[in-house]
């Protein structure tokens, strides 16, 4: 097949409207045969909008896609996989393959493919799983490797990292290259900066819903990307916090549960920040979920401020002084089709419908100005925000319960670098105001840079302690990987 120009893919002046909003307003964009091309901008810029255009997953009200090649794969932000069927349906669903009659399938040849394919991604997942059992990190995976079944010319990549360790990262790093290698394009949507420049062969910003520059990777450096990005330079500042007191407000004794942790045990401080480091599968969300009620722990205890409480449910953990922000914000942060003042005040005001009401739209609106969500207003459905801004919507709804115990797991996945300089600002304050955090990320700079301590663990268990001050990136991955 021939490609003008060695052009796979064109978008000229694609717009695209949401009740009377304006997601993208004239957007461009060009890509090449075996080019890696960086799409980056703001929350709320339109990258995701543009993207589920041109997989065919939304329509355009004005402009035109050209795509002159055979298929397109695409990886999205927010995971879009069938939980009760298993790994290996997932990965071959749409192109399973025959055996012997029609409409019977070679289910060892499924499974066979998914070891393959998950291998090139480094993790060992049992394909006859059922994906609902799986983290978030790990359904993950498996959506990367579907994308990878297809074998498309195009494959787009929105925030593929977001939820994976330095490791995993690595790994998918070096796959891309290697389907460079082979002819394949990549648009890489991203706000990490250093993926970018180690990745990106050219780099197109959307600022607003419009196209704002096309550059090649080495014409920019970050300054200059922010400056694009949002208008004016921007200072990110990762400076950590102080110590917190010798408060115990969280201590956790011997908690297990088969097959995800074992024997965990911690205390976490009041003023504290305490990290958990470890590659996808170790265990760490699997333990926030237990302490947060999500998926209880099978044996072990866990105390606030000295006392034992039982948690079998997040309203247990509520009650307790616990919030969380899980890594799955689709999944448990909020109901799309409800609007963002009904999200935000959903756990939160118990009086009659009048006074609810009012009360409502005045919180809402505060949150809104506070974390500055971008959105038409209170009234706005969670499901027309970008995956930024549902994320801002989802931490603002977690503190108005006013927490003395918060847990925030991978809590800027998939935010923009203006956004990320606010959520790094706003943990640190709530340090300084004595809640105790219990903070889980993939970004082992983010760990390093606001954990007061961090806790390692591998294979669901925990196998160190250190000080930020104390260690690196490399010793943590170290005593992270399997032995």
């Amino acid at each position: 097949m021939g490609y003008p120009d060695g052009m796979l893919l064109e978008v000229d002046g694609v717009s695209k409207f949401f009740g009377g909003i304006q997601a993208l307003g004239g957007a461009s964009l060009v890509v090449r045969r075996g080019e890696n091309h960086a799409l980056t901008g703001e929350n709320g810029a339109g990258k995701s909008t543009l993207m589920r255009i041109v997989a065919g997953l939304e329509s355009a009200d004005r402009g035109a896609v050209r795509f002159h090649g055979r298929r397109i794969a695409m990886i999205h932000q927010e995971l879009m996989v069938f939980p009760d069927l298993s790994v290996a349906e997932n990965i071959s669903m749409g192109q399973e393959p025959g055996r012997w009659f029609p409409g019977w399938l070679d289910r060892d040849a499924m499974r066979r493919e998914a070891r393959e394919l998950l291998a090139r991604l480094g993790v060992t997942v049992d394909p006859a799983r059922r994906l609902g059992d799986l983290s978030f990190a790990e359904q993950q995976s498996v959506e990367i490797a579907r994308a990878l079944a297809r074998q498309a010319d195009l494959i787009i990549m929105d925030e593929p990292t977001s939820s994976l360790s330095e490791r995993e990262s690595e790994l998918l790093f070096a796959l891309i290259l290697d389907l460079k290698r082979r002819g394949v394009s990549i648009i890489y949507v991203s706000h990490r900066m250093p993926e970018i420049f180690r990745l990106a062969d050219t780099i197109t910003v959307l600022r607003d819903g419009c196209h704002v520059a096309t550059r090649p990777a080495a014409e920019l450096d970050e300054d200059r990307l922010v400056a694009l990005m949002v208008g004016r330079p921007l200072a990110v500042s990762g400076a950590k916090v102080r110590s917190g007191s010798h408060e115990v407000v969280l201590e956790a004794r011997r908690l297990s549960r088969p097959g995800r942790f074992h024997d965990i045990s911690f205390t976490l401080r009041r003023g504290e920040i305490l990290g958990f480091a470890g590659l996808i599968g170790a265990g760490r969300s699997d333990v926030a979920a237990a302490i947060y009620g999500l998926a209880p722990a099978a044996s072990g205890q866990i105390l606030v401020a000295g006392k034992p409480v039982r948690i079998q449910s997040p309203g247990d953990a509520l009650r307790a002084g616990i919030a969380m922000v899980t890594e799955d914000r689709q999944k448990y942060g909020f109901v799309p089709q409800l609007s963002i003042r009904e999200n935000l005040t959903l756990s939160s005001l118990r009086n009659s419908p009048l006074v609810r009401r009012a009360a409502e739209e005045r919180i809402a609106e505060e949150q809104i100005r506070r974390f500055a969500v971008r959105a038409a207003g209170p009234q706005q459905p969670m499901r027309n925000l970008s995956g930024g801004n549902q994320q801002k919507v989802v931490i603002a709804r977690a503190l108005l319960g006013e927490p003395e115990i918060l847990i925030l797991d991978e809590p800027t996945r998939g935010i923009d670098v203006a956004a990320k300089a606010d959520i790094y600002a706003l943990i640190q304050e709530l340090a300084r105001d004595g809640k105790a955090i219990l903070l889980i990320s993939s970004e082992m700079n983010e760990i390093l840079a606001l954990s007061d301590r961090i806790l390692i663990m591998r294979e669901g268990s925990m196998v160190g302690e250190v000080r930020p001050q104390e260690t690196s990136p490399e010793e943590i991955l170290r005593r992270a990987m399997p032995e």
